[in-house]
C-alpha cells in the first residue's frame, strides 16, 4: 500500500477539513430519505445512471476517491480524510456502486501493476463517473479455487482471443469494464500459466445473464465468452504472471469487504446490523424478554466496536509491517461472522414483523437481510478461505494437501 495514505495528520487540520466537507454535502449532495418504504425490487438502470451523476458531483467537489494520486484524478490524501468524508456523508445519497468493485478493487490493482498508459486512460474515468468496473474472476466449475481458472485467453499476433465462461460478477450488465483471469499457458502448474486482462463487458462475443436473487433484484450475473478477441495492450502485468496480480486483487477485495480499504468512499447507515439506537428502539417497539434482548443488544455493540478496532489495527499494522499483506483476512473474517450474527439480532427483535408486513412498512427489510446474511462470509472470499490464509501465512501452520500443486495444469484430473 502506499505510504501517503497512513500518514500521519494534525487534528487541527482534519478538523478544519471536516468542516470544508460538511459545507460542501450540506450544499451539492442530496440527503437520503429515512423514511424512504422499503421495497425488495429496485430498477438497476436508474440506480446505475444516479450513481454516476453522484459520482461526477463528488469529483467535481474535490472529494472522490481523495486517496488516489493527484497525477491520475485524486487529492494524495491520507485515509484519515477519507474517513471523515464517510462519517459526513452518512446520511447523504452516495455513488456506493463505484467504491466496490471499481475504487476499492480494481482501481488499486491498476495502479499497483497496471501500465502507465492503463493508469492514465482508466483511474481518471472511475473517479469523474464515466465507467464502472466488475471482477470477472470466479467460473461456474471452479468453486474458491481461483487459480483453477478454465476460460481461456489463446494468442493470436497482438491479440488474445478469450473462451469460456465467468460467474458471481456484480452488476455486470450495468458496468463497463472487467479485470478477467484467464488461463494462456496449460503446460505449466496452474499458477504460473495465468494472465490478467481488461476486457470491455459490452463486445462482440460476450453474452451477460443476470441472476435473479432471493430478493427479487439482479445483482449477479453470469458471461459467457465466444472468440472475444482482446488486444495485447490489454494485459494487466505480464503474460503468464496474472496470478500475482490477482493475489494483489485479492489482497485490496478483502480490506474492502473488511472495511480496512482506504479506496472505498461512502457508506449506508444500516439500521438492521450496525445502529444500536435503531435496534434498541424495536426491542422498545415490539417488546418481548427485556433481559434477552438487552444481552443481544449489547452483543450487537461490542461486534460493532471490535471490528472498528480490529480494522484500525491492522491497516497500521500492514502499512508498518507489523502485520504481513494477508493480515487483511483477519478483518474479512471478523466482518463477515459478525455482520451475520447481527443480522440474526435484528430478525430476533422484529420478530414475525420481519416476515409479513403491510405494504409501505420496511421492517420486511430484516427478514430479507436475514435471509441473505450469508452473503458477508462468502463474498471477498469465502470465511472458510480467510481462516485458511490466517492459518497458513500468518500463524504459519502447514497448507493444506493439494494434489495439483507442481503439476502442469493440463495434466490435472478433472471429471466430465
Amino acid at each position: 500500500m502506499d505510504d501517503f495514505v497512513y500518514a500521519a495528520t494534525d487534528p487541527a487540520e482534519l478538523a478544519e477539513y471536516r468542516d470544508e466537507v460538511e459545507t460542501w454535502m450540506n450544499e451539492n449532495m442530496p440527503r437520503r430519505d429515512p423514511v424512504n418504504p422499503w421495497h425488495p425490487t429496485h430498477d438497476d438502470d436508474l440506480k446505475s445512471t444516479r450513481n454516476r451523476e453522484l459520482q461526477r458531483r463528488l469529483s467535481d467537489g474535490g472529494y472522490a476517491a481523495v486517496c488516489y494520486p493527484k497525477e491520475y484524478g485524486g487529492q494524495s490524501l491520507t485515509i484519515a480524510h477519507q474517513r471523515i468524508i464517510d462519517d459526513v456523508s452518512m446520511d447523504f445519497d452516495m455513488p456506493i456502486l463505484f467504491s466496490v468493485p471499481t475504487l476499492s478493487i480494481c482501481g488499486p490493482t491498476i495502479l499497483e501493476c497496471g501500465t502507465e498508459e492503463q493508469k492514465q486512460r482508466y483511474i481518471p474515468a472511475w473517479i469523474r463517473g464515466d465507467e464502472l468496473w466488475v471482477q470477472f474472476m470466479s467460473e461456474p466449475s471452479g468453486g474458491s479455487d481461483m487459480a483453477g481458472a478454465l476460460t481461456r485467453a489463446d494468442r493470436d499476433g497482438d491479440t488474445f482471443v478469450i473462451n469460456g465462461s465467468k460467474i458471481w460478477s456484480t452488476f455486470a450488465q450495468r458496468s463497463d469494464y472487467a479485470l478477467m483471469l484467464a488461463r494462456t499457458n496449460w503446460e505449466v502448474p496452474k499458477h504460473r500459466g495465468l494472465t490478467m486482462f481488461i476486457v470491455p463487458i459490452h463486445h462482440p462475443g460476450i453474452e451477460i445473464h443476470p441472476i435473479q436473487m432471493v430478493d427479487g433484484t439482479e445483482e449477479f450475473c453470469q458471461e459467457y465468452f465466444n472468440d472475444v478477441i482482446i488486444p495485447a495492450e490489454n494485459v494487466v502485468g505480464e503474460v503468464d504472471d496474472g496470478w500475482t496480480v490477482a493475489s494483489r486483487l485479492l489482497f485490496h477485495e478483502r480490506a474492502a469487504v473488511g472495511n480496512a480499504s482506504p479506496y472505498t468512499q461512502g457508506r449506508h447507515r444500516n439500521r438492521s446490523a450496525d445502529g444500536l439506537d435503531d435496534l434498541a428502539d424495536i426491542a422498545r417497539d415490539f417488546g418481548g424478554n427485556v433481559g434477552r434482548q438487552r444481552q443481544r443488544l449489547g452483543e450487537t455493540e461490542t461486534l460493532s466496536r471490535v471490528e472498528v478496532l480490529l480494522s484500525d489495527r491492522v491497516v497500521k499494522g500492514i502499512e508498518s509491517g507489523y502485520f504481513p499483506a494477508p493480515a487483511g483476512s483477519l478483518v474479512r473474517l471478523f466482518h463477515g461472522v459478525s455482520r451475520a450474527d447481527r443480522l440474526t439480532v435484528a430478525m430476533e427483535l422484529h420478530g414475525d414483523r420481519a416476515l409479513v408486513w403491510n405494504q409501505g412498512e420496511d421492517t420486511g427489510s430484516y427478514g430479507v437481510e436475514f435471509v441473505q446474511r450469508q452473503q458477508t462470509c462468502i463474498g471477498g472470499g469465502t470465511t472458510e478461505m480467510a481462516r485458511n490464509i490466517i492459518s497458513e501465512r500468518i500463524l504459519g501452520m502447514p497448507r493444506e494437501l493439494a494434489a495439483d500443486r507442481d503439476l502442469p495444469f493440463n495434466q490435472v484430473p478433472r471429471s466430465g
